[in-house]
């Protein structure tokens, strides 16, 4: 069976209501507390028909005695739902190591009444902070 041809495009067709991203470090984790690195807000006018897809990522410095680290992606708050989250990972992690991690996920069930989403950073084993560099965390609207 031949592919279905496009009959339409998106040229013209703003989307960024769809797609809202931060680049905004909100705090870095002190010791081994979830802490919340990044968040945004969904717009409350957007429909939702599949999910929001989303994507968090992070460099930072490791903190002191810090032997893993794992980044969620929350609905609400640090104590929300957990839909993205990159379980423990411990390859580069080492007290003073700056590094680059992210994660991934899908919210099948977002509010469409301006649903906040945060991206979470825990060191495990961290005696004292980690510093936070840079974040990138944004959702696409499906």
């Amino acid at each position: 069976m031949p592919a279905v041809p496009i009959g339409e495009t998106s040229s013209g067709l703003d989307l960024s209501q769809r797609t809202p991203l931060t680049t905004t470090v909100a705090a870095s984790p002190s010791a081994a507390t979830e802490t919340i690195i990044a968040q945004f807000t969904m717009p409350g006018d957007i429909a939702v028909v599949r999910s929001v897809i989303l994507n968090g990522w992070a460099a930072f410095t490791v903190g002191t005695s810090g032997t893993a680290v794992r980044l969620r992606i929350r609905q609400t708050n640090v104590s929300g739902t957990v839909v993205g989250d990159s379980g423990a990972l411990t390859g580069g992690i080492a007290a003073g190591n700056l590094v680059v991690e992210n994660v991934m996920g899908v919210d099948a069930s977002p509010s469409n009444t301006g649903q906040v989403y945060c991206l979470t950073l825990t060191v495990t084993a961290g005696a004292a902070a980690s510093t936070v560099s840079a974040v990138e965390f944004y959702g696409i609207v499906v």
